[in-house]
């Protein structure tokens, strides 16, 4: 695969809750999780299942951060 992104975080699928039209795809990315909002048909195409490696590909200009 390659992607013009740079911050692409490599981990482990650890749950998956799908919904009426959209799933969440939760990923263990060393020890700390990410979720990502996918369809079900794209969980159902790419195979997803508790236990793949998997990457989550992050969008820099859709990252916040903030302070307290």
């Amino acid at each position: 695969m390659k992607i013009s992104a740079r911050n692409v975080l490599a981990g482990t699928v650890v749950k998956i809750t799908k919904g009426a039209t959209t799933a969440h795809v939760v990923l263990d990315v060393a020890g700390t999780t990410v979720t990502a909002s996918i369809t079900n048909e794209a969980v159902d195409d790419l195979g997803l299942k508790v236990g793949d490696k998997a990457k989550a590909v992050v969008k820099a200009s859709d990252v916040l951060v903030a302070i307290d």
